[in-house]
């Protein structure tokens, strides 16, 4: 599947093969600078939420927590705005992410996740075969 990178590559492999041209199944934010998380408006990640994709934040690609705290309360909120419109925060860790499309593929050969895995609210409906 191919993902559209936006800033840099992350550190752990996440599933995807970056892309800076569409198509593309999903975006990645590898990576976001204090200026760019505070007024974030990337209009390609506004898009594919728009149109539904996956959009996930490498979150080892965030800038570190500032030791002023007034700057540190709207960094926090700057990140919960991305997550209200639906962003998936991610660490690359173990735990694997399935999207819908992911979960849509398992349920059609008769598999399930892998333990441990973190699905997205789409996938688990697909799932549960609620969708």
């Amino acid at each position: 599947m191919r993902a559209l990178l936006i800033g840099r590559e992350p550190g752990a492999a996440l599933g995807y093969e970056y892309t800076a041209q569409p198509p593309y199944d999903a975006v990645v934010i590898g990576s976001l600078t204090l200026n760019e998380l505070l007024r974030f408006r990337e209009e390609r990640v506004l898009e594919a939420l728009a149109q539904g994709k996956s959009v996930y934040l490498y979150t080892p690609g965030l800038p570190e927590a500032p030791k002023n705290r007034a700057l540190a309360g709207s960094l926090t909120a700057a990140q919960r705005e991305l997550k209200n419109w639906g962003v998936l925060f991610t660490d690359g860790g173990r735990k694997r992410l399935v999207t819908a499309q992911e979960a849509r593929a398992l349920r059609s050969r008769g598999l399930s996740p892998s333990p441990g895995a973190v699905l997205t609210p789409l996938a688990k409906e697909i799932m549960e075969g609620t969708t």
